[in-house]
């Protein structure tokens, strides 16, 4: 039987951009329980140097997504360090529009609603297949940029787990820093922080001499 680490992010330094979530405390105390030294900044103050952080997580918007000038210097940083990368809700949504991806109005979503996430990516090491995670939403990305890939949907959203494919950059549509499901997708992505920066980008080059 495995037991699993309590705390996998001992020793680790996460910067929490805090972009308007209503669900900060929430989500810097997920990161915290995973053993975290959790840090938080306004987005408007984000550092351009992450040389003290292990990884970056972009919370939910107040500010549409759709709006590239008021997160230009923040997507700046996203693209300028080699660090992982998760967004959820809105943090997802604004690097992907930045990248070409529409947005799109639909079905009001508020509470927890199943998805279906793909098996064979190390971040659902910890869920099933099928996830009941907490959405609070009205806006949906129906495809994924170049450069990513669409790794969990539901009936509504096409898109509601990416993955960059250099295996740096993931996004949740959903709020992951409610319900066992989300912890343990947060659990998953810890795994991606302690293997460093230069193990997902090998692993993402060795795909791609196979392809």
């Amino acid at each position: 039987m495995t037991i699993l680490n309590p705390a996998p992010l001992t020793g680790k330094t996460v910067l929490v951009v805090n972009n308007g979530t209503l669900s900060l405390r929430q989500l810097v105390t997920r990161f915290n329980e995973l053993g975290a030294n959790t840090r938080t900044v306004d987005v408007g103050n984000v550092a351009p140097d992450l040389s003290g952080f292990d990884a970056l997580v972009l919370s939910g918007t107040k500010v549409r997504a759709y709006d590239t000038e008021h997160y230009r210097h923040l997507l700046h940083v996203v693209d300028n360090t080699d660090k992982p990368v998760l967004g959820v809700c809105g943090g997802m949504q604004l690097m992907l529009t930045a990248r070409g991806a529409q947005l799109e109005p639909g079905e009001q979503r508020v509470g927890g609603h199943w998805a279906t996430v793909n098996k064979d990516e190390r971040i659902f090491d910890y869920v099933d297949t099928a996830v009941r995670v907490f959405h609070r939403h009205t806006l949906y990305v129906k495809t994924v940029p170049p450069g990513f890939t669409s790794i969990g949907r539901s009936e509504l959203a096409p898109v509601e787990f990416v993955r960059s494919d250099d295996h740096r950059i993931f996004g949740s549509q959903a709020h992951l820093e409610f319900g066992p499901d989300g912890k343990q997708i947060l659990r998953g992505f810890a795994d991606r922080i302690t293997e460093g920066p230069s193990r997902a980008f090998d692993t993402a080059r060795k795909e791609q001499n196979c392809a």
